[in-house]
């Protein structure tokens, strides 16, 4: 027989974080994806206006501090907002279990029943789930509105991450100009380097997200050079 002296510390210490960690692969693949086809696009595009690699640099390092700046402001947004409507909600069934018990008993006996319970089971169910006002909430929360309460503190996270992963992925394609004598030359060697990174990067993000990774490496190249070579394009028809 187990101990459970034994037994409960080993359940206690048992802490699953798929949650965290599904949202901060999420924002580290937005970060990367936007930081290696934005600036990327940039530098290809002065590449075929300029005649200085410092003017590529020196631009394409501003769109990055400025893309991070506004990327994590708007990944920390999402996350507030999600807070909030989360809250939002909950005050809104707190006040629904208050005024109107009898409508909100009848849609948990209907959530029931959806789910397959019989009569009898569900009305045992019911008397039981709305006997604590904070349990019958929290059941509508999930069952009724499918809405799981957000962390608090995910939001700075989900900014920084996605702030550092827009920085990491907008330097891989501008360093190719530091090395380099010519734009010309610098775009070169960019391309290359961006391209291969959007390969590898959409390979293993389509195997981390179950896509077929293959396809996705394809499609992540793709995307970033119809970007570069749409904004090479313009800069060189406005500048002839």
């Amino acid at each position: 027989m187990n101990d459970p002296a034994l037994v409960e510390p080993h359940l206690g210490a048992h802490a699953e974080h798929h949650l965290s960690s599904s949202a901060m692969l999420q924002n580290i693949v937005i970060g990367l994806s936007d930081g290696l086809t934005v600036p990327f696009a940039l530098a290809a595009g002065l590449s075929g206006a300029v005649d200085s690699s410092a003017l590529v640099i020196t631009a394409g390092l501003a769109e990055i501090v400025a893309g991070s700046i506004a990327m994590g402001l708007g990944g920390y947004l999402a996350g507030r907002t999600e807070v909030e409507h989360y809250a939002a909600e909950l005050a809104r069934e707190h006040r629904e279990v208050q005024e109107l018990p009898h409508v909100e008993r009848a849609e948990v006996d209907e959530l029931l029943a959806e789910m397959g319970l019989s009569v009898t089971t569900r009305a045992a169910a019911v008397a039981e789930l709305t006997a604590d006002p904070e349990q019958w909430v929290r059941f509508m929360m999930k069952y009724e509105l499918g809405l799981e309460e957000p962390d608090p503190r995910q939001a700075p996270k989900s900014a920084a991450t996605i702030s550092l992963a827009y920085g990491v992925g907008g330097l891989i394609p501008l360093t190719a100009y530091f090395f380099t004598a010519t734009p010309a030359e610098g775009l070169a060697w960019s391309a290359l380097i961006t391209l291969v990174c959007l390969l590898v990067f959409g390979y293993f993000k389509s195997r981390m997200t179950g896509q077929p990774a293959v396809a996705g490496a394809f499609k992540m190249a793709f995307v970033g050079a119809l970007a570069a070579s749409a904004a090479f394009g313009v800069a060189r028809l406005i500048t002839q």
